[in-house]
């Protein structure tokens, strides 16, 4: 599906304002590989005065108007902020008067559509319902990036709330947004929620993006797109002015094409949020610089276990994490393989029991944090909407996700509360705790996610292997990094320690990036059979 018409009308907005913006004394030039360049690279091109804020951001928008909406058409950006142009005005003004925010200033980003932002884009979870609600104040970490100087590029297409509405649901698609493809293989998934910013980041269409994870929604796309992504520590970025799905697993976090963009970003958007109370459990765990532990020695030293019982889906795969254990070893690693983590495939049925609860719990809290002029004010009525436009929003899935959480109780039914208790002991007391610490482990290592699976709206997704859970349910950290392609598809490897090792985390992930330098940039193949 294409984007709908509406969309069109920003990016035309934007592309004008760019065509404008030539001959007016700016200079045009811009890194020539638009697509590789990292942030760093981005910045020093800017404080040389070999390229402006406006003309970087005046390029990401022709490439998202050939490339995203044409050409490959990857359909990934689902609108374009039309203001984009003005800020990055703003700060280039700033860095000529000496003012430089810091490595983010002037930087171009796209962040997940379910992530509010009060100017003249919409948050909608890629719904219809929710097609033209505008919050009324910027999410925290939104309000972040603003005050880092970063340029607010746009939002990018997500599984329809964040894959939370159906059991037979397709990755990357919504009833807003329509379906995003993967950037390395057009006909493949790109995997979810946050399929665009993967896709989008892979493509070139920004320096650098934001999504958000539940369970794997940070970590699926971005190994399934090449990328490094990052899921914090619950609590290490705010949550507020995100649609929710579950208050004790829901996190946003960087997806990026190099541990060292998605490091910068990662401390940039820490901190103390009142409307997140999960937050002030970050004090004294946050880095304002993670980049200060990237070292290329960084596994010199380091316990790394190998979790095979999270491995043996994929033949091809296993021969990547061989690989990749190979690659650990030889950088300095002691590696104990197997570490195995005995509580596997114990603990799903109680984190649906959760999320369930959460979401329904959360979804109401949103809807009334835009006011009385809330398209919809229920998840109730969120579904007799849904309902009612059945051949727009409902086309190849339905809402059975909704069909359960709405019968769900409060927060306070003992249901919940023995659930949310089994899945705490399942996951952090007899899982990553129990066998970090047998171990004396500074991570645990396991594939990312399997190769991608052809986009299928008839029968949805086809995973087949890859965990996320056992961080995202501890809500503990994981980052993911490339380790390698399977006939053109990217695979990733995901380093899992306990809360707030972050720093650790990307310490080893960088290592094992410079020793393999396995990330290559997507061909935008048709297909590969």
């Amino acid at each position: 599906m294409t984007v709908p018409r509406r969309d069109f009308v920003g990016l035309s907005a934007v592309a004008g304002l760019s065509l404008l913006g030539r001959g007016q004394g700016r200079p045009a030039a811009v890194p020539d590989d638009l697509a590789g360049a990292d942030v760093r690279a981005l910045g020093e091109a800017m404080q040389k005065g070999a390229t402006t804020s406006h003309a970087l951001t005046q390029r990401f928008v022709s490439r998202i108007a050939t490339m995203d909406k044409a050409g490959p058409a990857i359909n990934a950006v689902i609108e374009l902020n039309p203001d984009a142009l003005a800020i990055a005005d703003q700060r280039d003004a700033e860095r000529k008067a000496g003012k430089v925010r810091g490595p983010l200033h002037g930087i171009p980003i796209l962040i997940k559509d379910n992530i509010d932002s009060a100017d003249r884009m919409k948050t909608s979870a890629g719904s219809l319902a929710l097609a033209a609600s505008t919050p009324p104040r910027d999410a925290f970490i939104v309000a972040k990036l603003r005050e880092a100087g970063a340029v607010l590029l746009g939002k990018t297409n997500l599984s329809e709330w964040a894959n939370y509405r159906s059991t037979h649901a397709t990755s990357g698609w919504s009833g807003r947004g329509g379906q995003t493809k993967n950037a390395y293989v057009l006909d493949r998934n790109p995997g979810g929620s946050s399929a665009g910013t993967g896709a989008a980041i892979a493509a070139g269409f920004a320096a650098i993006g934001i999504g958000t994870e539940t369970d794997g929604s940070i970590i699926n796309p971005s190994s399934l797109n090449g990328l490094v992504g990052v899921k914090p520590t619950v609590g290490l970025w705010s949550r507020s002015g995100i649609i929710p799905i579950s208050a004790s697993q829901d996190t946003a976090g960087p997806m990026a094409r190099s541990v060292t963009d998605a490091a910068i970003l990662l401390g940039a958007l820490t901190g103390s949020d009142p409307r997140d109370a999960a937050t002030a459990s970050s004090a004294g765990h946050t880095a304002p610089d993670y980049t200060r532990f990237l070292a290329p020695d960084g596994l010199k030293g380091a316990r790394i276990g190998v979790a095979r019982n999270l491995a043996g889906f994929n033949p091809d795969v296993d021969r990547l994490l061989d690989a990749a254990v190979s690659a650990l070893k030889a950088a300095g690693a002691a590696v104990v393989d197997p570490a195995n983590l005995p509580t596997a495939n114990q603990y799903a049925d109680a984190e649906t029991t959760v999320l369930d609860y959460e979401f329904k719990d959360g979804l109401a809290a949103y809807f009334a944090s835009l006011g009385p002029k809330a398209p919809v004010k229920s998840l109730a009525e969120l579904m007799a909407w849904n309902e009612k436009e059945r051949a727009r929003e409902m086309p190849y899935f339905a809402q059975e996700i909704f069909d359960r959480a709405v019968k769900c109780g409060p927060l306070t039914d003992a249901k919940y509360r023995a659930a949310r208790a089994k899945c705490l002991k399942m996951t952090r007391d007899d899982g990553l705790d129990a066998v970090m610490t047998r171990h004396r482990l500074d991570a645990i290592i396991s594939p990312s996610n399997p190769p991608a699976w052809v986009t299928d709206h008839l029968n949805g997704d086809h995973y087949t292997g890859g965990d996320t859970s056992f961080a995202a349910v501890a809500g503990y950290p994981s980052v993911t990094v490339p380790m390698g392609f399977i006939r053109e598809l990217p695979i990733g490897l995901s380093f899992t320690g306990r809360a707030w090792s972050e720093g650790t985390l990307l310490k080893l992930a960088f290592a094992f990036e410079q020793a393999t330098k396995a990330r290559r940039e997507p061909r935008f193949l048709p297909s590969i059979g």
